[in-house]
Order: structure tokens, then C-alpha cells, then sequence
């Protein structure tokens, strides 16, 4: 049976970093059903195609305000390694180099909810603006 996805889940753990909006890719590992340790080695073998702006690594300080202010990245705080965040144009890619159906679907729902919070950010910053 598939997993269910509820509605919000997935724009619950997009983050606004370095003035971008990306996805950790912890959370991503866990949309889709593989351990981070191999999304991340997916992404190594395929390096060339994930330049500064489609994914970057938290300094110590960034990981350090995440695990202060989203009490679900507490696990964080004991990790030797800082976490890898995708924009919306390395979600993309991610796509590009999985493998299963079901992977590219959950990333798609993803990126859905990215592209749809991103419209509310530019709408609420043009009302400021006006």
C-alpha cells in the first residue's frame, strides 16, 4: 500500500536559508524511503550536476539556529556532518538521478509545495511592497 502523504507535511520542512527556499536532505531521504547517507551518495557520484545554487552545506552556525528553532532536527545536534539543503532547482535534479518510481513521484508532490510556497512568499513580499 502506498504511504500516505498528508496535505502540508512536505511544506512543513521547506526552509527559507541564505534567502533561498530549500529542503534538507534528510527530509527529502525520508519523503521518498532511502537513508540519507545514500541520497547524499547519489548526489557525490553525480556532483558535476549539483552546482552552489541547486544545493549548498550548512555551516556549523546554520545547523546549529535549525536544531534551536525546529525541535523535529534535535537529532541534528550531535551530528558530526552538516546537513545538505537542495533548492528547487536541485530537487529537480534529484529526479535526474533516482531511480524508482515512487522516489520521482514524492519528489514531484515536493516540489509542487516549494513551487506553491514560493508564489505565497513573492505575493505577501509584493503586498509589502505596495
Amino acid at each position: 500500500m502506498e504511504e500516505l502523504i498528508v496535505q502540508g507535511e512536505i511544506s512543513s520542512k521547506i526552509l527559507t536559508l541564505r534567502g533561498q527556499q530549500v529542503m534538507l536532505d534528510r527530509d527529502l531521504a525520508e519523503l521518498y524511503g532511502v537513508q540519507t547517507k545514500r541520497l547524499n551518495e547519489q548526489v557525490k557520484r553525480n556532483l558535476a550536476r549539483f552546482p552552489r545554487d541547486f544545493m549548498f552545506q550548512l555551516d556549523e552556525k546554520e545547523k546549529d539556529e535549525l536544531v534551536a528553532k525546529c525541535d523535529h532536527l534535535d537529532s541534528l545536534k550531535h551530528s558530526t556532518v552538516n546537513p545538505y539543503v537542495f533548492t528547487e532547482q536541485g530537487i529537480y535534479m534529484l529526479a535526474s538521478v533516482l531511480k524508482s518510481d515512487k522516489q520521482y513521484k514524492e519528489l514531484r508532490k515536493a516540489l509542487d509545495e516549494l513551487v506553491e510556497s514560493s508564489k505565497l512568499v513573492d505575493e505577501k513580499v509584493m503586498g509589502f511592497l505596495k
